[in-house]
């Protein structure tokens, strides 16, 4: 099957070093996504991101069910680039994608998201009908704290 994807970006009025020290923390993930979710950072605390990091939280992605999830950082390319991986969690597979470019007015803060489920059945139903539109209410309300934080 060919995974589904999500994209998105939003310019900040920021440095790249800025949209760097923010994104790669993984701490700040927490400040970024709905409190519904109750994102939670279980492993120790390193406010820096570098490839073969493990990092896992606790989090209600759908209908208020906790999950365990477990990433790992695969990819880094500071301040431009990093990949988070799940490892084991809620998706089959998980490939985020985050890059920074300077543009006009800032950093380019751009998003990209390749997943699929446990189950093949019914997968493109369950996408339409649950992942993607949780998805982008996900960063929808990332794009709103962002926004708040960073455009004052």
């Amino acid at each position: 099957m060919i995974p589904f994807s999500f994209e998105r970006s939003q310019v900040l009025p920021i440095t790249l070093e800025q949209a760097w020290d923010f994104f790669s923390n993984p701490l700040n993930l927490a400040k970024i996504t709905p409190p519904e979710m109750k994102f939670r950072v279980t492993s120790l605390p390193v406010e820096t991101t570098y490839a073969g990091q493990i990092i896992t939280y606790t989090v209600r992605p759908l209908m208020g069910v906790t999950v365990n999830w477990t990433t790992e950082i695969t990819h880094v390319d500071a301040p431009r680039f990093f990949v988070d991986e799940q490892r084991f969690g809620p998706y089959r597979f998980w490939h985020h994608q985050h890059r920074f470019r300077e543009v006009a007015g800032g950093v380019e803060v751009g998003d990209q998201v390749h997943y699929l489920f446990h189950q093949d059945y019914f997968a493109r139903l369950i996408n339409r009908v649950l992942v993607a539109p949780r998805l982008k209410k996900i960063f929808d309300y990332r794009s709103n704290v962002l926004k708040e934080l960073f455009e004052k």
